[in-house]
């Protein structure tokens, strides 16, 4: 049977695709906002916040409140983290012990024992290292740096203890707070609401007694770069053995040098107002970067070299260069994937730990510095670089130095994703190397002179 188009029908087709590529572009833009904060090499890693009631009071409950980083690589440095809320009806805060709120607030409906914090919304943040004893409790007073789960367990959990009054003394009065927020110190962390789980559990030092809290909720928190930041903080430059070509980080990466517009906006390396630079930006914002005028003016720069090839092995010489001159790394780590991770041999001055994000497929690993030799990155300067060289065994099937296959496909700098250059500006193998130009010259060369020897004899 024919299928017969009409012209109504034709006109009604350009309509039709209109509305539906409308709608697609509205679903993608909805569907981005939702999966930003998602992070393919640690698809798991959140920040989740406990808070366990462990005992009743006249007027409301102690708690024990405690950030567990589950991010495998990205860690809160210091000034710390900064947690934050709104209650659910009128609490108060009594007492806190390992934290303290930023502000009391209005108390003035008091009389003479005086609240910690009336605020509605309350801001909290850790004590500092060399708190007394008295006002510590267990994962306190780190000054609210917060470790990645994989580089340093021991130090990936934060704790701090808040009685609260008016809130209901049991669990059928108690309500949970709403809108967490977490900086770390900046924006970055969204955290959703407080669900209520099966109390948490805890084991007595000597492990023959199990106690439990009275009543446990939960708050998961994800990071997302783009809300961190606008701009990227990180770039990656590239070269080779075999190819003079060093390909650099792209221009304007992380801003544009225009101290003529902006003036302060970089400080040049030779500069003899340096120093007066770091401290008058100091005090405009002790926190954000300043630094070193490059072409592409990221605080961070990773720079891969191919360096040398044998037989049955390849090696790579890392560098990590700091060009902020507000800022010290400590704790920093460096997240790279490459499918020759897989038959890594070994890793000269870093720490090494293998990540597999894609379950069998073991090409993503994380590297860090050695504590106490090198694992401070230190602002810009002299010493402001790290470095370790790699030696990975060659795999007769996949391995070619051919079209930029020995460089990165990703690199993450503090769990921020670095800009990598354009494909086509890798330092790629020479198309041909000089034997095969002379054996085709030599030919081309006897040919002509016999035809010259003939038109001369013609």
């Amino acid at each position: 049977m024919a299928f017969l188009f009409s012209s109504s029908m034709a006109r009604s087709v350009p309509k039709f695709t209109s509305f539906t590529i409308l709608i697609v572009f509205l679903l993608s833009c909805f569907s981005f906002s939702s999966t930003e904060a998602y992070d393919a090499l640690d698809p798991n890693g959140n920040i989740t916040i406990k808070w366990d009631i462990m005992s009743w009071t006249p007027d409301g409950y102690v708690a024990v409140v405690t950030m567990y980083n589950f991010q495998q690589y990205r860690h809160i440095q210091a000034p710390g983290w900064t947690l934050g809320w709104t209650w659910a009806k009128k609490e108060v805060i009594w007492s806190m012990v390992g934290g303290q709120t930023t502000e009391q607030g209005d108390c003035s409906r008091f009389k003479g024992n005086i609240p910690h914090c009336c605020k509605k919304d309350p801001t909290v943040v850790d004590l500092l290292p060399g708190t007394p004893y008295n006002q510590q409790i267990a994962n306190c007073c780190k000054g609210g740096v917060l470790n990645s789960w994989v580089q340093d367990p021991a130090n990936a959990a934060s704790s701090f203890q808040v009685s609260v009054g008016a809130a209901g003394t049991s669990n059928k009065t108690v309500r949970v707070p709403k809108n967490f927020t977490l900086k770390a110190p900046g924006p970055g962390y969204t955290c959703g609401p407080a669900k209520i789980v099966k109390p948490s559990k805890f084991t007595t030092a000597d492990q023959r007694r199990v106690t439990q809290a009275l009543m446990t909720w939960n708050v998961t928190c994800t990071y997302s770069q783009f809300l961190s930041q606008k701009t990227p903080t990180c770039c990656v430059s590239l070269s080779s053995f075999y190819n003079e070509t060093i390909v650099p980080c792209p221009t304007c990466t992380c801003g544009c040098q225009n101290n003529i517009t902006q003036p302060g906006s970089c400080v040049e390396g030779n500069s003899p107002y340096l120093a007066s630079a770091i401290a008058g930006h100091s005090s405009k914002n002790s926190y954000s970067p300043l630094v070193q005028c490059t072409t592409h003016m990221c605080p961070i720069r990773v720079h891969w070299h191919v360096k040398l090839n044998y037989k049955e092995y390849w090696r790579v010489k890392v560098t990590i260069t700091n060009f902020n001159y507000r800022m010290n790394y400590t704790q920093w780590n460096l997240v790279v994937q490459h499918p020759n991770f897989d038959n890594i041999t070994q890793i000269f001055s870093f720490n090494y730990k293998a990540l597999t994000p894609y379950a069998s497929i073991n090409d993503t690993a994380m590297l860090w510095g050695v504590k106490f030799y090198n694992d401070l990155l230190e602002q810009a300067g002299p010493l402001g670089n790290v470095q370790s060289e790699i030696l990975f065994r060659k795999d007769s099937e996949t391995f070619t130095f051919d079209k930029g296959w020995a460089f990165p496909r990703r690199i993450y700098f503090n769990g921020d994703n670095c800009v990598m250059p354009p494909p086509e500006s890798y330092p790629w193998l020479p198309n041909a190397s000089p034997q095969p130009i002379i054996s085709l010259l030599g030919p081309v060369m006897a040919l002509l002179a016999s035809l010259t020897f003939l038109m001369a004899y013609a």
